[in-house]
């Protein structure tokens, strides 16, 4: 039993792996788009390459998946493939649907894209930060003369030896007190003194823990160069006064504050300053970011509709394809076929019909082949009784009448034993003929295939009709001496013999017989066209059906099974036979054979 299988032919990614890539796609956009879209943006840097690869790899895979399934389909649509038309028309009318549904998303984000970008530019951020930045330089110009001033006017050593104490007291908020009613803003007073190695030592100090240092931050008169973390928030002032070791000995720290969180505001400000400027650069470059960004989110998503569409118009397509094709092959008479399918497949039903129907037509079939059978076998029978009862009966006659004259006149019996015989021995060859011509029909037919020129075997079969029947005019004008066909020569010999002599009779020994070869082509194969042509008084329609048919014969002396046997040999060289007549016009019978491959140059050379 011949079985078809309703599954696509190639299937190039299922949909399961298909929404595993979309799950895939959706977890990367997650993870890299602030990568990717965003540290551009905030920190002034192009993307890692990394991300790059990451994020284009799907769209290639993709896109080599829906290349391959596009080259299948084209392939079915140039091979004519049964399907291939619907399929692709199924494939257009998704991707029109997934443009159509993508369309609408993709204009309003790229229109809000553009207006959240048109109303954060017109809200005047850029001259906020810049006004907060000068506001920045403006305060800590205004601590520098404070301090300078303070340092200049005011009586540090107040603080630093109250009177009446040899040094500041040890409470830090003692300490905070001195230092505020000089100045709010005074941070800490720190004194160093030099020593005999060249070094300075701390001496005294008041202010809080935090800003007490363990060294001078440096040896020049004037402000400090600010180091951060160590002057987060402070600016320092350095003094000389005299001290135990002479003048210039005694070296004073003035720390002075600049407001709470001043160092972090203003980075906060220089950073979004910088931000702001990036954003700007590339903003001549937002289409070309936005044309990425829907390269690698949304033509992944297209891609895989547009896969997803293929795979399901197969699946969609396939079983009305094998459905088709299997009912092509009943309509050629092979009721073996079979359709497989899944027991919940949508076209289950139709398929467990058409299966059942064909096994139906196959029984019936077969019952109508026996019918047949039995019934040619009983006209065969019954013909070949007739056929030979008629020889029988004159052979009968002949022994009775030499046999009585015998009997009665033996003396006169050579008078008639001769003629008597000569009766006898022509109906056993009669006999003899009929039994081996109904054997040649009955047995297979083994042909014992070469490679042999058509053209010399028809002149080697009419080269001996050519003297014997002066009135024959044989035509082979047309009949090509370089085709050469895969047949058993005596068996088309015997062909030829008898459609010859059956020219020959129609026209009564006189006339002319045509014959031709061409070369043809039908579907894949190329065959050698063989056409016998007389001009004889043709075969009357009513008759035309009845021509192959064993034991039907119109002329007095014929067996009916010479024309049979010729198609019996016809149809074993995997040739066809047919033929077309009308009453005074002549008949033409025509043979198709299958060519040898040599020819195959010279078949194209005449198409």
């Amino acid at each position: 039993m011949n079985t078809v299988r309703t599954q696509p032919k190639h299937s190039i990614i299922s949909i399961r792996a298909l929404l595993f890539v979309y799950f895939l796609l959706c977890v990367l956009t997650i993870l890299f788009s602030r990568n990717f879209f965003m540290e551009p943006l905030l920190e002034s840097k192009p993307p890692d390459t990394l991300n790059f690869v990451i994020l284009l790899t799907i769209p290639v895979v993709l896109l080599i998946f829906l290349s391959i399934s596009i080259v299948y389909l084209i392939r079915d649509l140039v091979t004519r493939r049964a399907g291939s038309r619907f399929q692709s028309r199924v494939l257009r009318y998704f991707i029109i649907v997934a443009l159509l549904a993508a369309a609408p998303a993709t204009i309003i984000t790229t229109q809000f894209f553009y207006e959240v970008v048109r109303i954060w530019e017109n809200m005047k951020i850029r001259e906020a930060l810049t006004i907060g930045q000068d506001f920045a330089l403006d305060s800590y110009h205004y601590r520098l003369e404070a301090l300078e001033r303070t340092v200049r006017e005011k009586d540090l050593d107040s603080v630093l030896y109250p009177p009446g104490m040899q040094e500041i007291p040890g409470d830090n908020f003692s300490a905070e007190r001195l230092l505020a009613a000089v100045d709010p803003d005074l941070a800490a007073l720190q004194d160093f003194e030099l020593q005999e190695s060249g070094s300075w030592e701390p001496v005294s100090y008041a202010g809080p823990p935090e800003q007490r240092l363990l060294s001078p931050p440096g040896t020049k008169q004037g402000f400090v160069l600010r180091e951060i973390p160590r002057d987060t928030d402070i600016i320092r002032y350095i003094t000389f006064s005299a001290g135990e070791r002479g003048p210039d000995s005694l070296l004073r720290v003035v720390s002075y504050g600049l407001g709470d969180r001043f160092d972090s505001n203003v980075e906060i400000v220089d950073t979004e300053i910088r931000r702001f400027e990036a954003i700007a650069a590339v903003r001549s470059q937002l289409k070309t970011i936005l044309l990425f960004y829907y390269g690698v989110f949304f033509f992944p998503t297209l891609l895989m509709t547009i896969i997803i569409a293929i795979t399901l118009s197969s699946k969609v397509t396939q079983p009305i394809v094998e459905l088709s094709e299997a009912t092509q092959r009943v309509a050629e008479g092979d009721f073996s076929i079979q359709i497989l399918s899944r027991p919940k497949d949508e076209l289950g039903r139709l398929i467990a019909s058409f299966n059942s129907m064909v096994r139906d037509l196959e029984q019936s079939q077969n019952a109508l082949v026996k019918a047949e059978k039995i019934s040619i076998w009983q006209n065969m029978a019954q013909q070949l009784a007739h056929e030979i009862k008629n020889p029988l009966t004159p052979i009968r006659l002949s022994a009775e009448r030499v046999l009585r004259r015998w009997r009665n006149e033996p003396e006169q019996v050579g008078e008639i034993l001769e003629n008597s015989m000569l009766a006898i021995i022509q109906e056993v060859e009669s006999l003899s003929t009929l039994l081996t011509e109904f054997r040649t029909l009955s047995k297979p037919i083994e042909p014992s295939l070469s490679t042999v020129k058509i053209g010399e075997s028809i002149e080697e079969t009419i080269s001996p009709y050519r003297s014997s029947y002066p009135g024959i005019t044989f035509i082979t004008d047309h009949v090509s001496r370089g085709i050469s066909v895969k047949i058993d020569r005596r068996h088309i010999t015997q062909v030829l013999t008898n459609l010859i002599i059956n020219a020959i009779d129609a026209m009564h020994g006189s006339g002319p017989v045509e014959i031709r070869t061409d070369l043809v082509k039908k579907r894949d194969s190329r065959y050698c066209r063989l056409s016998i042509k007389d001009a004889g008084k043709g075969i009357p329609e009513s008759e035309q059906s009845k021509i192959f048919t064993p034991y039907f014969t119109t002329k007095e002396s014929g067996t009916g099974l010479g024309l049979p046997i010729v198609e019996r040999i016809v149809t074993d060289h995997g040739g066809t036979i047919w033929f077309n007549s009308a009453e005074g016009m002549g008949t033409t019978f025509f043979i198709d054979l299958p060519m040898d491959g040599s020819n195959d140059q010279e078949a194209k050379d005449t198409e």
